[in-house]
């Protein structure tokens, strides 16, 4: 594909979730279509999606659109502010040859962008950044409008850091130690090729966010630990790797967990998934990664930066607080609860653990930890309660 039709496709991609479509699942089907698209172009088409939603707002700002919600923006519009902004040529791209989009009239001359918008945050979410993150509210959001790196987690029952890190360097990967984690690596440039390299059959390393590995590094460790919102299991094979533990993986989806057996036997760690947690309770720990809104993650998974709503953001810390009181009642006295977020904002953080402990005065805090974007991670919040013996 010439270069002015992946930007094609990536406008017929974006029109598909403007109109309510996941972006995943729109740029799949768009593939089906496209047998004639090489793994380059997929992987061209994609990036140019994922850019245009990390930064919606100031693009449609860009291209003539104004300030208007997603489902009023259109393809077209958005990806000529996005190419705009970074200094492509638009004359060569909207040139209608060879599959590529028609000519554009004259951009406009947009002029300067509201803060919200030039930030690429829904107005409302912009106050409670700033009033959670105060000073570096701004940096983060201007963060979260670029590309996540791509982060390895060496599976050190198997391998050492400085080993891995010599064998991708030496099959074309730049790579190099992360400092938030022993055992995080990062990887310049796209992840691609790394899942097909021979250290990931053999379970030498798993995708995973520096700051993710760096939670599980906080963690105690205890004999018998429950992974209650296990999700794919990132968390409960870091935790395997660095413990031993015998760990119990659940999810209130289990279908979520069902490449576990395979990461799990790659990685050479005994994890037990079950849909009945509290029939093996009392654990001695419990890591609840609980479900939430993601603001840490956005440039990872932008799309839900523009739907989440304060009614949803209110449906998702209400649901946290029923996981906690679920939590505390499989604690063995003596345990520890390590309550997990991916999200920057109190709402779902502190103000979560300050009514826990409301409703369950035995709880104490022994640890708050957070990481940003800043911190070349994603964002996190880690809050370790303890339950007296």
């Amino acid at each position: 594909m010439r270069p002015g039709a992946r930007v094609q496709a990536a406008i017929e991609v974006l029109d598909a979730v403007f109109a309510g479509a996941a972006a995943e699942r729109a740029l799949t089907g768009w593939a089906r279509g496209a047998r004639y698209a090489g793994s380059k172009d997929r992987a061209a088409v994609r990036d140019h999606v994922f850019d245009a939603l990390r930064r919606l707002r100031s693009s449609a700002w860009a291209g003539g659109l104004g300030d208007v919600a997603p489902e009023a923006m259109n393809g077209r519009q958005v990806m000529a502010g996005l190419l705009a902004g970074q200094g492509a040529d638009l004359a060569t791209l909207f040139d209608g040859s060879g599959h590529a989009p028609a000519p554009l009239d004259r951009m406009p001359d947009p002029g300067p962008a509201p803060e919200a918008v030039a930030l690429d945050l829904p107005d409302w979410l912009l106050d409670r950044l700033r009033a959670t993150l105060g000073a570096d509210a701004d940096p983060v959001a201007a963060a979260l409008r670029d590309r996540a790196p791509v982060i390895l987690r060496v599976n050190t029952g198997k391998t050492t850091r400085p080993v891995l890190i010599d064998r991708l360097v030496a099959v074309g990967h730049a790579a190099d130690a992360h400092s938030l984690s022993p055992t995080a690596v990062t990887v310049e440039g796209a992840p691609r090729g790394l899942t097909a390299l021979p250290e990931f059959e053999m379970g030498h390393f798993e995708l995973q966010d520096a700051g993710s590995q760096a939670v599980i590094d906080r963690l105690p460790e205890a004999a018998r630990v429950l992974d209650l919102c296990a999700g794919g299991g990132g968390k409960a094979l870091a935790y395997a790797a660095r413990t031993g533990a015998e760990i119990i993986a659940h999810d209130a989806d289990p279908a979520r967990m069902r490449d576990l057996p395979v990461r799990a036997a790659r990685a050479g760690a005994g994890i037990e998934t079950t849909t009945t947690p509290e029939a093996l309770a009392p654990f001695d720990g419990i890591i609840a990664d609980v479900p939430c809104s993601g603001s840490g993650s956005w440039r990872r998974a932008p799309e839900a930066k523009w739907r989440l709503t304060p009614e949803r953001l209110s449906e998702l810390t209400s649901l946290q607080d029923t996981i906690i009181d679920r939590a505390v009642t499989m604690l063995a006295p003596g345990g520890w609860l390590a309550y997990v977020t991916c999200s920057l904002l109190r709402e779902e953080n502190d103000a979560r653990i300050e009514a826990a402990q409301d409703r369950h005065p035995g709880l104490v805090r022994g640890l708050r930890w957070e990481t940003t974007p800043l911190d070349g991670a994603d964002g996190f919040h880690l809050s370790l309660l303890g339950r007296p013996a």
